[in-house]
């Protein structure tokens, strides 16, 4: 095969599902379907709600506002997700393998694209994270001076947000050399501890999670119980100040709310049934977050008018729904619920996906196209544990000193650019492997919805910033040269029998029963 032959050369399923039996590479099957949901509700319910409504609704100086109108932004974000949902479940469901859409696009449209959408996927996962990372900062914070504590302002906040907005708060910070020493302090402990946690377990990470998650459902139902009372239709009014302009713009925005139902899929060597449970805890979180969703922005909208939210800093906007209660003059004892539940689900959304970049990082360097020390696992906890704590100081150093705006639209972009690989390569394995046993599948054929959801997540994409595209092209661009002089050179596909396989083991051996009888038929 030639060398540019090379470079799009796939990867069988059954090599794939034969990896994960590897001596040393395996990872513990504990989860079930309700800790699936749960992961995928901790992930998706966090920094979106939490953080992004405020710009979504109001616009800043290069985007417009979608006002009232942003409950209609949900449930078309909700509806492009749910295209790309199917089909992460049906491959999740055919494929049980670490690595999410990497391995997806390993199957179906080759290495070198496997490569693009693995490199893609840390805009995902780590730098989503860094957004996170930021907005829980923010939030503790806030619930730290409700209880009377006050932390110096420039051990929260970025360089860049301070240097900017701020001038004051870096006149009166610490200097060395000149130089103010201002960053994110809060930000990083929290990504610190929860690399931690991680190393610990995944079953000790999953039940973590599980609580976490009951406790923002919870809170979250406390801002609408406490918040119905002062909302008002007429603030509903006009519905939608900025057209339909405003409506796709709140709905790019908000697509970050509603990253992480794909985060399911990164564990799915780790679920017990992965072949019926993986379709259930993705569609299912996707679907209970929804609703949710669309009830918070009727009260958020319903709570501050237009034309008073337009008005408000961009800091204040990072912290929504406090700043709605603030605007209507809740108790201060209300804000300092939701600012709680707000660190909760914030923390639960850093733990998924620290959970899941890792798993990513674990793949490739099973496939040779990322150093051998990040497919390590843990001789006692059986988790990734090199990859999770160089994922942890990858995302905690950023944190200090990036700001929120920056890392959530660079974050949408490159999550977008992954469900349309996923979406296209359940068309490609429709036709090339139409015959293999397939517990769940997209409805409406190959290529209806799967279309769809290519079409839709390309037409949030417009909407995102310029700055955003340009950025997310030099992301590739670094990533290329990295593959090149590393990964093509170490791939062991690329080094495999020209029949298949991978060099090293044995599929028939490795495979257990039900999956070997899979391959006969």
């Amino acid at each position: 095969m030639s060398a540019f032959g090379q470079l799009f050369r796939t990867k069988s399923l059954d090599d794939l599902l034969a990896e994960t039996h590897e001596e040393g590479h395996q990872l513990k099957k504990v989860l079930g379907p309700w800790n699936l949901i749960a992961l995928g509700i901790g992930a998706i319910i966090g920094a979106g709600i939490f953080a992004t409504i405020g710009t979504a609704a109001a616009g800043d100086a290069s985007r417009p506002g979608a006002g009232p109108a942003l409950m209609v932004s949900f449930v078309l974000t909700a509806i492009v997700c749910g295209f790309s949902a199917l089909c992460y479940a049906e491959f999740a469901s055919m494929v049980p393998v670490a690595g999410s859409a990497y391995t997806y696009s390993y199957a179906t449209l080759g290495e070198l694209v496997a490569w693009i959408i693995g490199w893609d996927l840390m805009l995902e996962y780590a730098i989503g994270n860094v957004a996170v990372a930021i907005s829980w900062a923010n939030y503790f914070n806030t619930l730290l001076e409700g209880l009377g504590i006050h932390l110096p302002p420039w051990l929260v906040i970025d360089y860049h947000t301070a240097v900017t907005k701020m001038p004051h708060l870096v006149a009166a910070a610490p200097h060395l050399f000149g130089i103010p020493i201002v960053f994110n302090l809060v930000a990083f402990s929290i990504v610190a501890a929860i690399t931690m946690v991680l190393v610990w377990g995944i079953r000790e990470s999953a039940s973590f999670n599980f609580y976490m998650v009951a406790i923002k459902l919870v809170v979250l139902s406390f801002f609408v119980f406490v918040s119905f009372k002062f909302v008002k239709p007429e603030h509903w009014h006009p519905f939608a100040p900025n057209g339909a302009p405003g409506i796709f713009t709140g709905a790019a925005i908000v697509f970050f709310a509603y990253i992480g139902f794909d985060a399911v899929s990164t564990t799915a060597e780790e679920a017990r049934n992965p072949k019926r449970d993986m379709p259930i805890g993705i569609i299912g979180s996707l679907i209970i977050c929804t609703i949710i969703y669309a009830l918070i922005a009727a009260v958020f909208t319903g709570m501050i008018p237009y034309h008073a939210l337009v008005k408000t800093l961009a800091s204040e906007q990072a912290e929504p729904l406090t700043l709605a209660m603030k605007y209507v003059s809740m108790p201060v004892w209300m804000v300092g619920v939701v600012a709680f539940g707000s660190v909760v689900a914030h923390t639960a959304v850093l733990l998924v996906f620290q959970l899941g970049q890792p798993r990513i990082f674990f793949a490739m360097s099973r496939d040779g196209l990322l150093p051998p020390w990040f497919s390590k696992v843990h001789p006692r906890f059986k988790t990734p544990h090199v990859a999770t704590i160089f994922t942890g100081v990858l995302v905690g150093v950023t944190a200090m000193f990036t700001s929120l705006d920056e890392m959530v639209d660079l974050t949408n972009i490159g999550t977008l650019f992954a469900f349309i690989l996923v979406c296209i390569g359940i068309m490609i394995l429709r036709v090339k492997d139409p015959d293999r046993e397939r517990s769940f599948r997209v409805p409406g054929g190959a290529f209806l919805l799967p279309s769809l959801g290519v079409l839709s997540c390309l037409g949030l994409a417009i909407y995102l910033p310029p700055t955003s595209w340009m950025r997310f092209v030099g992301w590739l661009a670094v990533g290329l040269m990295v593959y090149m002089f590393y990964g093509y050179h170490h791939s062991r596909l690329r080094h495999a029998p020209a029949g298949g396989g991978t060099p090293g083991f044995n599929p028939e051996q490795q495979l257990p029963q039900s999956d070997l009888r899979d391959r006969k038929k």
